[in-house]
């Protein structure tokens, strides 16, 4: 029987090292304790809880809620200007081509009301404006007649600003998709 004793006793040897002995510690000093002391460890106890609960979970919950409206009016803006640019693909994609000679003649007109201050050259599918001393609304008005009249489109501009609204340089540009045909 004394071997069996002795089996019996080595896991209860062994307890303290896992970790029972801290918990018999704890459990001594805690009993040790006035009642008031206790009730106090056990509110800071619930108080560092309550931190930790709120900055963890609650927190990071309540700013992303208070912040979500926000961010949907933004998506919101973004989804309507998307939906505005692709309407306006679609309407230029189906924006019947004009033929070649027709776009050159409509771009050669819109460039001879800037006058003396603009130079169109015409090269095949492309076609090449150099301005000197055009206003700010002549170079937006041709644009826009170009875009609309000879379906031509700014593949590279070099414009630099030679006095205050006024613009020099050249334009580069391409006639539209079947320009050509």
């Amino acid at each position: 029987m004394a071997a069996n004793d002795h089996l019996s006793a080595a896991p209860a040897a062994l307890e303290p090292a896992v970790g029972g002995g801290f918990r018999d510690t704890l459990t001594a000093r805690w009993a040790a304790l006035a009642p008031r002391e206790r009730t106090l460890l056990a509110i800071a106890a619930a108080v560092l809880a309550a931190f930790v609960l709120w900055a963890v979970a609650l927190a990071p919950a309540w700013r992303a809620s208070t912040r979500a409206p926000a961010q949907l009016d933004q998506l919101d803006q973004q989804l309507r200007r998307m939906q505005a640019l692709a309407s306006e693909a679609k309407t230029l994609r189906a924006v019947t081509p004009v033929p070649l000679a027709q776009a050159q003649q409509a771009l050669s007109a819109a460039s001879e009301r800037l006058g003396t201050s603009a130079k169109l050259s015409l090269q095949g599918e492309r076609a090449v404006l150099t301005l000197r001393g055009v206003s700010g609304a002549q170079l937006s008005g041709w644009l826009a007649e170009a875009r609309a009249g000879a379906r031509a489109r700014v593949t590279e501009a070099t414009l630099d600003q030679a006095s205050p609204g006024l613009y020099s340089g050249s334009l580069s540009l391409a006639f539209g998709p079947g320009g050509a045909r």
